[in-house]
Formats: C-alpha cells, structure tokens, sequence
C-alpha cells in the first residue's frame, strides 16, 4: 500500500510541476506549503525506493512526509472547507490525502517491528 500511494502522490506532483512549473501552487499555498509541495516530486519516490528495499529508514520517512502532507493540506484546503464542509468528501483530494496519512503512520510501528526481525532473522542465518 505504501509503494501505491506513494507513487500516486510522486505522479500527481510531477504532473503539478509539468503543466505548472514550480509555482504551479502559488495560487493557494504559502510560500513555505509551496516549496514542501515541490519537495513532494522527490520525496515520494525516494520514500517508494527505501520502503521497496525494506530499509527502516524508508518507514519514518513515509510518516514524517505523510503527517507533513497531510497538515499542509489541510492549510491549504481550509479555507474550501469553511465555505463548503462537503469538500472534504471529494473523492480525490484532502480525504484520501488523509485517509493514507493515518493509515501510514498507523501501520509504521508494527511494519518497523516486522522489518526489524526480519532483518534479525536474516543476520541470524548468514552468521552460522
């Protein structure tokens, strides 16, 4: 689930960047949403490449990039969201932004635990 919807968001902020360039959200973000939003375009793949090579590292870096997406999304989104709450339920947008944002930093714990003795589990065999 993790390399699907990371490789989502990293499709849906390149596309952002061809047709709009760098300031493709300078319409409704700060300047410091702005440049995170670009960011996205190389931290999404780079959470997909760690996280496919079973590396810890790629398994913080999913939540920290997911809690970062999410509360800089609904910054963006709350202005939409006071004049019209049923905005929240588009299906493409700030509740599926959210809906992965929870369910990556809800499974990060045990998949980091799973990772860990897997990784155990495997020095354990080459040692003997």
């Amino acid at each position: 689930m993790y390399l699907i919807g990371f490789l989502e968001g990293a499709g849906a902020h390149f596309l952002d960047l061809i047709s709009g360039g760098i300031h493709f959200y300078a319409s409704f973000a700060p300047v410091s949403l702005q440049v995170f939003f670009v960011s996205l375009a190389f931290l999404d793949p780079l959470v997909v490449v760690l996280v496919g090579l079973v590396r810890p590292a790629g398994i913080r870096l999913a939540c920290g990039v997911m809690a970062l997406d999410v509360i800089a999304n609904w910054i963006v989104n709350w202005p939409w969201l006071q004049e019209n709450p049923a905005w929240l339920l588009r299906p493409v947008g700030l509740l599926p932004i959210t809906l992965f944002g929870l369910f990556v930093v809800a499974s990060s714990v045990p998949l980091l635990r799973a990772v860990a003795i897997g990784t155990t589990k495997r020095l354990s065999c080459t040692s003997r």
